[in-house]
C-alpha cells in the first residue's frame, strides 16, 4: 500500500481548476507536437525494422499512457532515436515476436523501479557512460539512414546487423547511389538546417517533410520520375488500430532475452528521467520520478499488445510541447489523438512521403544527439571519465547496447571507489617523540598527547577500497604504543571488509596495547555495536570525544608505569599535571 500510495500522476492535479484558457494553449501545443511527431514516429519505425505504422502505434499509445498516468506535467512519450540499435538488433535474432516479449519485459521491469522507488538511483549512472552510450547511438543510426539516403540498390544482399558489416556492404555497392533519392535526402537535411534561422516555432524537419513530398509527388504526377522511393513503394499501412492482443511468452526466450529487456528499461528510464528533469529546468516544475518510472513501465506493457515497440520520454518533442505553450499533460493526449486522425484520415499522404527525407530527419536527430561541448569538457578533466566515455562508445558501435552499458558502468564503478579509497584518508599523530612520521589531524593540542599514546584518524568512508591501505598502515608500526586512539569523528561509514579489517586489527593489538575509540558517528556507533567490535574493546574504552580519551590516557599511563615500578620522565608529570588541571575544570 505504501509503494501504491507513492503512485501521484500529474494529470488528476491538473484538472483541479483546469480553465478554458489553459485547454486553449493545450489544444495547440498537441497539434504542434503532434506534427513533429508523426515523420519522427514513422522515420523510428522503419529504421527499428519493423513496418512505420508500428512507430505510430507506439507514439498513440505510449504518448497516452505517459500523460494520463506520468510524473511530469509536459513530458511527451513515443519511440525515439535511442532504441533503434537494440531493436532492430533483436528484430533480426528474434523477430518482432521476440521484441513484443523484450517490450513487455522492460514495462515490468520499470513498472517494479517505480514501486521501489528507483528514480533517483538510476541517475547515479555515471555521465561519461551516458554520453558514450549516446554518441554511439547517434553514429549507428547514421549508419543505418545511408541505404535509404543515398538510395543504395544491394542486388538482393541481406544487410548485416553489425556497423562493421553494414559499411563494407556500403562500399561494395557505393557504384549503386541513386542520385535523385541522395538528391532529395540532401534538400532535406538543407531545409531542417536552414528552417530554424527564419521560424523558431515551425519544425524544420515538418518544412522538409512537406515540401519534398509535395515535390515528389508532382515530379511522379507531372514528370512520370519514379526514381524516388517513397513508403508507399516499401510499406502497407493499415488505416486502424490492431486489436489488443498478449504476445506469446515463452520460457527461453524470455531467459534469453532479459539482458536485453534489462537494457531497454534502463534505457528508457534513463532518457525518460532526463527529459523530465530538463522540462522542470525549463517550466520551473518538479516531476516525480519514481511516479514517472511506473509510467513509462505501463506505457511499454500496452505497447507491445498493439505491435508496437519500445517508448520512452522523448526530449525533444518534449521541448517542442514546451515551446509551443503546453500547459498540463493535457497537450499530450492531444497529440496522440492527432495522430490517430491522421492515420485514419489522412493515409494516403503518408504513404507520399520520400524515404531519403525521413532518412535526413534522423541524420539530424543522430547529429543533434552529440554534445560536442559536453565531450570536450569531458577530455578536459580526469583521464579516467574519458578512457570510459570511448570505451564505451567504441563497444556500441562495434558490439551492442547491452554490452556497452554494462561494460562501461564496471569500470566507472571501480575508478570511483579507487577515487573514494585516495579521497578517505588514514592519518597517524604520535607522541612529540615521533611527530614527523604522521600527518596533521584535528586536536585540541598536540602538545597533550604524552609519550606512549598514538591518535589514528580515519577520515571518510571504511570500506573494501580502503581495507588494503588501512592495513598497510597499521602493518607499517613494528611495536604498538602503550594506548591507541581511533578518532573516527570524520569516518562516515564502515562496510564489512571494514569490519574484517578492524576485528584483524583488534585481534593483533589488543593485547599489546589499550585501544580506545573517541567521538564515534551514531550510524558507525550502531554498526560496530552490532557486530561485537565495542564488546571487544569494550564499552569503557569508547568515549564520546577526543579529550575525554586523552583524560584516559592519564589513567592508563600512570596504571602501567607503576604497575612497573617505574617513575615518570618530567615531561609526562608536566603533561598529567595539564591533564588533571583540565579534568577539574
Amino acid at each position: 500500500m505504501k509503494h501504491i500510495a507513492s503512485f501521484r500522476p500529474r494529470f488528476f492535479e491538473v484538472l483541479r481548476g483546469y480553465s478554458r484558457q489553459t485547454f486553449s494553449a493545450d489544444l495547440m501545443a498537441g497539434l504542434v507536437v503532434g506534427i513533429v511527431a508523426l515523420p519522427l514516429a514513422i522515420a523510428f519505425g522503419i529504421a527499428s525494422g519493423v513496418s512505420p505504422e508500428k512507430g505510430i502505434i507506439t507514439a498513440v499509445v505510449a504518448g497516452f499512457v505517459v500523460s494520463l498516468l506520468g510524473g511530469s506535467r509536459v513530458q511527451i512519450g513515443g519511440p525515439t532515436g535511442a532504441f533503434i540499435v537494440i531493436v532492430y538488433g533483436v528484430v533480426q535474432q528474434y523477430g518482432e515476436t521476440g521484441l513484443l516479449v523484450a517490450t513487455f519485459m522492460a514495462g515490468v521491469l520499470l513498472v517494479a523501479m517505480g514501486l521501489f522507488k528507483l528514480g533517483a538511483v538510476i541517475r547515479f549512472i555515471p555521465y561519461p557512460v551516458v554520453v558514450g552510450f549516446t554518441a554511439g547511438i547517434a553514429l549507428t543510426i547514421f549508419t543505418t539512414q545511408i541505404a535509404d539516403l543515398f538510395g543504395m540498390d544491394f542486388g538482393g544482399e541481406p544487410v548485416p546487423g553489425d556497423f562493421i558489416g553494414k559499411w563494407m556492404l556500403y562500399f561494395r555497392h557505393f557504384g549503386s547511389v541513386d542520385w535523385a533519392n541522395l538528391a532529395v535526402g540532401l534538400c532535406s537535411i538543407l531545409l531542417i538546417v536552414l528552417t530554424p534561422r527564419f521560424s523558431r516555432r515551425i519544425p524544420g524537419s515538418l518544412v522538409a517533410i512537406v515540401v519534398l513530398t509535395a515535390g515528389v509527388w508532382a515530379l511522379r504526377t507531372y514528370a512520370g520520375m519514379e526514381g524516388v522511393d517513397t513508403i508507399g513503394d516499401r510499406f502497407t499501412i493499415r488505416a486502424e488500430l490492431p486489436a489488443a492482443a498478449m504476445p506469446a511468452m515463452d520460457w527461453e526466450v524470455m531467459r534469453s532475452l532479459f539482458p536485453v529487456a534489462l537494457t531497454i528499461a534502463l534505457l528508457g528510464a534513463i532518457e525518460s528521467l532526463l527529459s523530465a528533469t530538463v522540462a522542470d529546468g525549463v517550466t520551473g516544475d518538479r516531476h516525480d520520478s519514481n511516479t514517472e518510472l511506473m509510467a513509462q513501465g505501463a506505457a511499454n506493457l500496452l505497447t507491445p499488445l498493439f505491435g508496437g515497440i519500445p517508448a520512452t520520454g522523448a526530449i525533444a518533442r518534449t521541448a517542442t510541447n514546451i515551446r509551443a505553450g503546453a500547459m498540463s499533460s493535457i497537450s499530450a493526449i492531444v497529440h496522440s489523438l492527432f495522430l490517430v486522425a491522421v492515420v485514419m484520415w489522412l493515409l494516403p499522404l503518408i504513404e507520399l512521403i520520400p524515404l531519403a527525407a525521413l532518412a535526413s530527419v534522423l541524420v539530424i536527430v543522430a547529429y543533434d544527439m552529440n554534445d560536442l561541448r559536453t565531450v570536450r569538457h569531458i577530455f578536459q578533466v580526469a583521464k579516467s571519465d574519458w578512457s570510459v566515455m570511448l570505451l564505451t562508445f567504441a563497444l556500441t558501435v562495434v558490439f551492442d547496447l547491452t554490452v556497452a552499458v554494462y561494460t562501461g558502468v564496471i569500470p566507472a564503478s571501480l575508478l570511483f571507489m579507487r577515487r573514494m579509497g585516495e579521497l578517505t584518508g588514514l592519518h597517524t599523530c604520535v607522541s612529540r617523540e615521533d611527530e614527523a612520521s604522521g600527518h596533521e589531524i584535528p586536536i585540541p593540542d598536540k602538545n597533550n598527547v604524552p609519550d606512549g599514546v598514538e591518535i589514528f584518524a580515519i577520515n571518510g568512508p571504511l570500506f573494501f577500497g580502503v581495507a588494503d591501505r588501512f592495513q598497510s598502515t597499521l602493518n607499517a608500526m613494528e611495536t604498538p604504543p602503550k594506548v591507541f586512539i581511533m578518532y573516527l569523528h570524520n569516518m562516515s561509514a564502515i562496510d564489512m571488509t571494514g569490519i574484517h579489517v578492524l576485528e584483524e586489527f583488534l585481534e593483533r593489538w589488543r593485547k599489546g596495547c589499550r585501544v580506545l575509540f573517541a567521538a564515534v558517528r551514531k550510524p558507525v556507533h550502531r554498526t560496530l555495536q552490532r557486530v561485537g567490535i565495542l564488546r571487544t574493546v569494550g564499552e569503557e574504552n569508547v568515549f564520546p570525544s577526543l579529550d575525554e580519551a586523552l583524560l584516559r590516557t592519564e589513567e592508563i599511563l600512570e596504571d602501567t608505569i607503576m604497575a612497573r615500578g617505574k617513575s615518570f620522565a618530567t615531561a609526562d608529570f608536566e603533561i598529567l599535571k595539564l591533564l588533571r588541571e583540565r579534568s577539574k575544570n
